[in-house]
């Protein structure tokens, strides 16, 4: 198959360097600042996928026929990416968002026929421009079931990824947020990594507080959720793992504050579910950001 990728930083980056590695043709879009400092090559340096070097193409917007466009920049910088992938260009092409929350699915399907929404669950950050690293020891995709799933997964699991296809896409989208959203906001309001919200009495309340809320929301929202299971997931011991949003906030970037604690406090708003931990988190990165 051919692919696009939209937002060559961690994600992006790892998923261009498996899939050309293995044998798919893959095309980077880059803003030109960003082209021109890339060297049309990827070096992957993880946990789950070895260290390799795999060649990828590069341009400045979409200009040829995909059959995949995967779409993975931070949630900020989506509007101007989206300039880089006219719709008349993408057409047919299935188009998989790894953005974290669920709003931006109805963005893009407000200008893509063919949105296969997924969750990527993995730690992996873009060091320079072509090199990137993937530290723990786990990569897991989850696909909502779709038009085009099926062969989009076989071409992760070529890629050496592990994919699951879930039981619909509230489920897939907001089990990785009720994972993801409560360790985003604490480890950032801490300031400390993921093993030690957990092993800090206070914060590991706030953890499981601020995942029941998002775990009530999802199930309102259409979700099948395993309450019991994803808690079991948040007690495994996580050590140094740090989340992206916690990185962004110690580097001064923009955050994903909204896109990742937006859907469940609008969520509680809107099926009278009360969010208390989730909006205290906020207040607490509002109150560390100045």
């Amino acid at each position: 198959m051919r692919h696009a990728i939209l937002g060559a930083g961690g994600i992006g980056s790892l998923l261009g360097g498996a899939l050309s590695r293995a044998g798919s043709d893959v095309v980077l879009l880059l803003r030109r600042e960003t082209l021109a400092r890339h060297p049309r090559r990827i070096r992957v340096e993880s946990a789950v996928l070895g260290d390799f070097e795999a060649d990828v193409e590069v341009a400045v917007e979409l200009d040829r026929e995909v059959d995949v466009l995967w779409v993975s920049p931070k949630a900020p910088d989506l509007e101007a990416a989206l300039a880089l992938t006219p719709p008349e260009r993408v057409g047919a092409a299935v188009v998989v968002p790894f953005l974290n929350g669920v709003d931006h699915v109805g963005r893009l399907r407000e200008s893509y026929e063919r949105v296969l929404p997924g969750a990527f669950r993995v730690e992996s950050e873009r060091v320079e421009p072509g090199v990137v690293r993937q530290p723990t020891p786990f990569a897991r995709v989850d696909l909502a079931p779709g038009p085009g799933s099926d062969d989009v997964a076989e071409e992760l699991r070529a890629a050496g990824f592990q994919v699951e296809v879930g039981l619909d896409e509230p489920t897939v989208l907001w089990e990785k947020l009720a994972l993801l959203g409560p360790l985003a906001l604490t480890t950032t309001a801490a300031g400390v990594p993921a093993g030690m919200v957990q092993a800090a009495p206070e914060w590991n309340a706030r953890l499981m507080a601020c995942h029941r809320e998002a775990v009530a929301v999802g199930a309102a929202e259409g979700a099948t959720l395993d309450g019991e299971a994803l808690e079991s997931l948040l007690a495994t011991p996580l050590g140094e793992m740090r989340t992206s949003m916690q990185k962004d906030f110690d580097a001064r970037r923009p955050l994903e504050l909204d896109a990742i604690a937006g859907p469940i406090v609008r969520g509680g708003s809107r099926h009278g579910l009360a969010t208390p931990a989730t909006e205290e988190l906020i207040r607490l990165i509002e109150q560390r950001l100045g």
